[in-house]
């Protein structure tokens, strides 16, 4: 398909409309190659590992959700120009589809939501929440990452989830509104933790994104690349002479 057709489709499946205004003029072609599309690679971020799989592979486009332009660009030199290079000189495009995601039916917190089989799920201004049968241990396990509670979350039970770092007072006090026991997201400040009438369980960013985008690609039909960081939990160890 030409790029036209395809911009059209991901309008269809996320419209720009629903993404937040913080986010607007960074969704979308971000980079704009010279092929028709025919193979496309998805991920949750533009790496440079990424990068070098979708190139490498003969992607025409490659699509994310986090866009590897946050700020505006006013010279393309050291970090950000080995990044593009190969980009660049591939052809390839580069598509982001963000906050419209998270909030388009069947996007990123949908996906999540159904990942933790949760039922009689509802929205929320962002997120949702629905009845999770899992433990926090089973959650931890699902989502194959750790999972740092902060009080004493009442599951299985009503649980909110936002994916990405989306623990704000607001939103919580509106999950808690709704009947949630607990709320899930990444990213936690402690001062949000302290002040929250609701327990938290908190993720990493990566391990609640990236379903979203693993579920939009064999949705699609594209092939999905991993590229989860690399994350360690260091428990304490006793000291001194026992």
């Amino acid at each position: 398909m030409d790029i036209s057709q395809f911009l059209a489709l991901m309008e269809d499946i996320a419209p720009p409309g629903l993404a937040e205004e913080w986010d607007l003029g960074r969704i979308g072609l971000v980079v704009e190659g010279d092929r028709d599309i025919e193979r496309i690679s998805c991920a949750l971020d533009a790496t440079p590992a990424v990068l070098r799989e979708a190139v490498g592979s003969g992607s025409d486009m490659l699509v994310v959700h986090h866009t590897p332009l946050w700020t505006p660009v006013t010279s393309v030199a050291g970090a950000l120009a080995s990044l593009l290079r190969p980009v660049l000189s591939s052809g390839m495009h580069i598509y982001v589809i963000h906050s419209n995601l998270d909030h388009a039916p069947g996007g990123i917190n949908d996906a999540l939501a159904k990942l933790l089989r949760m039922e009689n799920v509802q929205p929320l201004s962002l997120g949702v929440v629905g009845d999770c049968p899992l433990s926090p241990g089973d959650i931890a396990g699902i989502l194959d990452c750790p999972v740092v509670t902060w009080g004493n979350p009442d599951l299985p039970g009503r649980l909110a989830l936002a994916g990405g770092s989306a623990f704000s007072p607001d939103l919580i006090s509106e999950a808690a509104r709704k009947g949630a026991r607990a709320f899930l997201s990444a990213d936690l400040k402690h001062s949000v933790a302290r002040e929250s009438p609701l327990p938290l369980l908190e993720a990493t960013h990566y391990a609640l994104e990236s379903p979203g985008m693993r579920a939009l690609a064999e949705r699609m039909g594209w092939t999905y690349i991993d590229d989860p960081p690399v994350v360690r939990t260091w428990n304490p160890t006793s000291s001194g002479n026992d």
